[in-house]
């Protein structure tokens, strides 16, 4: 199943405005054997799955998303009460770097693993619970996590409704743009990292102007990948993807809401100002 965001691009799968199917897709419009819950077209049937498995729906997807981003929250609670002072900064990077790492393990498998996915979660989830721990105590509030929060959750249903209202298609020239525009910073993003641990500093990851904007660049790269992830799971019940693609599915929706909290989060404690 390929998804639309870059983190998440796989040859193996559907690709959105680009007519492929999955690996053993029956041809577009033959009835496959089981239930379809989707918007109406034709399911399709995944030959080279098992014969107990059947295709994921829309309810698989929501099911996921919600036990990832459960875990990547109680991850995120556990680090902000348990990790004592010394060793936040190492855990912080720790968190970071190994939610990278296993996200790069899982774009480019060809079938996802569950296990992989949680374990992603729980090293995001330490990774925005030290790091919003520190934002809060910056700016004097801890009521500024649940304002991120909200902000996330409503900047995600406006764009999910926006979405579905205007019935937006995903071409692949918007796909494309999309998804050199969030390579771009995150290169930029991963220079700018590499000057940091030299003592350079650009301001990009900082709190001043400098990083207002590139976390307003971030989170309208956010918005622009979640249409992409919501076309994803679209395409994907369409087409018939097997059930455990949904994990896929969800990991695109964690890795995109992770990043568009983040940004947010950032954003409010810029225009706030430090204690």
């Amino acid at each position: 199943m390929q998804s639309s965001n870059p983190v998440l691009n796989r040859s193996s799968a559907f690709a959105p405005g680009h007519g492929q199917a999955y690996p053993g897709a029956a041809p577009y419009g033959q009835q496959a054997p089981y239930g379809y819950g989707g918007s109406g077209m034709p399911p399709q049937q995944y030959q080279g799955a098992p014969a107990a498995s059947r295709p994921m729906t829309l309810d698989d997807v929501i099911v996921k998303t919600a036990i990832t981003l459960g875990v990547v929250v109680a991850a995120a609670a556990v680090a902000w009460w348990t990790i004592p002072t010394a060793l936040v900064t190492p855990a912080f990077l720790a968190g970071m770097l190994v939610a990278f790492a296993i996200a790069m393990v899982l774009s480019f498998s060809r079938k996802v693993n569950p296990a992989l996915v949680m374990l992603y979660a729980a090293a995001e989830g330490v990774f925005l619970g030290i790091g919003s721990k520190f934002i809060a105590h910056w700016v004097g509030d801890s009521g500024i996590i649940v304002q991120a929060i909200l902000a996330t959750m409503v900047t995600a249903g406006l764009t999910l409704a926006t979405y579905k209202y205007f019935a937006i298609k995903v071409t692949p020239k918007f796909t494309k743009m999309v998804v050199i525009g969030t390579m771009g910073f995150a290169g930029v993003l991963l220079i700018n990292l590499l000057l940091s641990l030299f003592g350079i500093s650009t301001g990009i990851g900082g709190m001043g102007a400098m990083g207002l904007l590139f976390a307003a660049i971030g989170a309208g790269l956010a918005v622009f990948n979640l249409i992409l992830d919501f076309d994803l799971v679209e395409q994907g019940v369409r087409q018939g993807a097997p059930q455990n693609e949904a994990w896929r599915a969800a990991f695109a929706l964690t890795v995109t809401l992770v990043w568009l909290y983040w940004n947010i989060l950032r954003i409010l404690a810029i225009l706030r100002g430090g204690d």
